[in-house]
């Protein structure tokens, strides 16, 4: 008996051998479900102990239930994302990606957070975990390495919030610290001059909301996109405000930004000590600030590592060489003291 999942999107069917199922592609999803020359299929059998063989628009599934079962969700969790997803939060990699996610994490409830464009969820149990402590706790810092979601999924639960009227603004800040290059005199008033260290914030914005709105918004003061130092002196009510790249601000600011916190606000603070552009790594307030505060109430912190990354599977690869290199150099450093 043939069982039709997400509107005629893909059809499954148990043979009568009870370790098999048989599951059938549509043609418009066949690409991001197998791969670029069969690359996810070769994922499949790397990551699960399974046999699995393709015949046309069919895998053919052999081995323990559970196993089974880990796929067909993530095929199912892939097909959906990219119905639902069109341009934003998808990608040929997010058949892997869900895989891993069903691999690695026992999530019995995935958080979805929905915003204009799409309907956002974590990839990995820490991504899950984080989108659930963005609803319900008042500061919550993210730090880890580059490709692990801390901004994307900050913002997206910024707007999620906004739309559902649980605050009233939301502010987006970055410290303007040059990243190593000496980019002297901007033409332009106040804000042309400023816009290139923020413009990260507005691609992620612009992912989640029509493009139209989010000016809107931004003209109405509904959603403001600001350097840290404009921070200063402002008390922050009925807000989502998220300080990204804090890795870049000295500790005083991050205690600045924080004491901003008005009633019935929330502040994210988002960073990777590792690539702090301060002339002095020292200088950087994130870590300190963290071991200051985490035990207060209200208060918590998330670390993402290397398996939480989701960008493309070469970031990866980038930064276990960069970390392997910096490791190399520490132990000859302490062998030759």
């Amino acid at each position: 008996m043939k069982n039709k999942l997400l509107n005629n999107t893909y059809s499954e069917n148990s043979a009568q051998d009870l370790s098999s199922t048989v599951i059938t592609i549509e043609n418009s999803e066949a690409l991001d479900i197998f791969g670029v020359n069969n690359k996810n299929i070769n994922f499949f059998k790397k990551k699960l102990p399974l046999k699995i063989y393709q015949k046309g628009n069919q895998l053919i599934i052999q081995g323990n239930k559970k196993n089974r079962d880990i796929l067909k969700k993530a095929i199912n969790r892939t097909i959906k994302d990219k119905k639902l997803n069109k341009k934003i939060n998808f990608s040929m990699n997010s058949m892997q990606e869900n895989l891993n996610m069903y691999i690695s994490n026992d999530i019995k409830n995935l958080n979805v957070t929905k915003t204009a464009k799409a309907d956002v969820i974590g990839k990995s149990k820490l991504q899950n975990t984080y989108l659930e402590l963005l609803q319900n706790k008042q500061i919550v810092f993210a730090i880890g390495p580059a490709g692990t979601g801390k901004t994307f999924l900050a913002v997206a639960a910024a707007v999620s919030q906004l739309i559902e009227n649980k605050f009233d603004r939301i502010i987006l800040s970055r410290p303007a610290v040059e990243a190593g290059e000496k980019l002297g005199f901007l033409p332009g008033d106040l804000k042309d001059k400023v816009d290139p260290y923020l413009r990260p914030l507005y691609d992620s914005l612009y992912d989640l909301m029509p493009s139209d709105i989010a000016l809107r918004k931004i003209q109405s003061s509904e959603i403001e996109i600001a350097p840290l130092a404009f921070m200063r002196g402002r008390t922050l009510n009925n807000s989502f405000v998220i300080l990204d790249e804090a890795q870049n601000a000295t500790h005083n600011q991050i205690k600045m930004f924080l004491t901003r916190c008005g009633k019935n606000s929330r502040m994210v603070v988002t960073g990777d000590p590792s690539q702090t552009d301060l002339s002095r790594r020292s200088e950087s307030g994130l870590i300190r600030s963290i071991k200051i505060l985490s035990d207060i109430e209200g208060v918590s912190v998330i670390n993402f590592g290397q398996k939480d990354i989701v960008r493309d599977e070469m970031v990866t690869k980038i930064i276990n060489a960069y970390d392997s290199y910096d490791d190399q150099i520490k132990d000859l450093f302490d062998q030759k003291n």
